[in-house]
């Protein structure tokens, strides 16, 4: 009976591409096939470290379309490489599908620790850390924030969110009507050029947070009950 390829969960660089592992850049030389989330984003990666691959995407909300394909590789003896367009496959990222039906099928996963924007932020927020809860990317409309955020306001550990700029006044507006004058912290651009850690209140961070500031991604952390 032939023997199953492997496939490997890898971290890769949240902004800067020096922060990639030796042991990543290993993988991604030595699989077959890298699954990722937006080519052109794997492709900047792999052409700064010189490696030439074949690249399928495999991205939400689209990836049971794929599921077929990176299986029967898999089945059939090829090792893949699952990679997000930055920090680790599945956490708020595609790749869970794919991860849960590889499992089911006696499939190796591996996974390649790397970098993270939830472990960078935590550790450079100055909040409590020895009790988190990660709550991923919050509901969109005011409503059902304002019941998603009520849900976890007797939550002792560190709340952690990840956020589009461009929805962080609403998201402070009702967290602070809901969860009241806690302290929390933005990070912003981590490992980037102009990353930035801006320290308070949900009342002082929407102050501080202007409009020259509402692009790209967020992590939002609010110190617990």
């Amino acid at each position: 009976m032939k023997q199953k390829g492997s496939l490997y969960v890898v971290g890769t660089p949240i902004g800067n591409l020096e922060d990639i592992t030796l042991r990543a850049l290993r993988i991604l030389k030595e699989v077959e096939i890298i699954a990722c989330e937006d080519t052109r984003q794997t492709l900047k990666l792999l052409n700064a470290y010189g490696l030439k691959k074949r690249l399928i995407s495999y991205f939400h909300p689209r990836e049971n379309q794929r599921l077929p394909e990176i299986l029967s590789w898999l089945e059939a003896g090829r090792d893949v490489a699952l990679v997000s367009d930055a920090g680790t496959p599945g956490v708020s990222d595609p790749g869970f599908p794919l991860i849960r039906e590889a499992i089911r099928r006696n499939i190796n996963v591996i996974p390649i620790p790397g970098p993270s924007a939830l472990t960078a932020a935590l550790s450079a927020s100055g909040l409590p850390t020895h009790r988190v809860v990660f709550a991923g990317f919050p509901p969109p409309k005011r409503g059902s924030l304002k019941n998603f955020l009520a849900k976890l306001r007797e939550v002792e550990g560190t709340l952690v969110f990840f956020l589009p700029m461009r929805k962080l006044k609403q998201f402070l507006e009702v967290a602070k009507d809901v969860l009241g004058p806690r302290e929390a912290v933005l990070a912003r651009e981590l490992t980037k050029l102009h990353e930035e850690f801006v320290r308070g209140t949900l009342e002082t961070l929407g102050e501080a947070v202007t409009e020259d500031r509402f692009r790209g991604e967020s992590t939002i952390l609010i110190r617990g009950k």
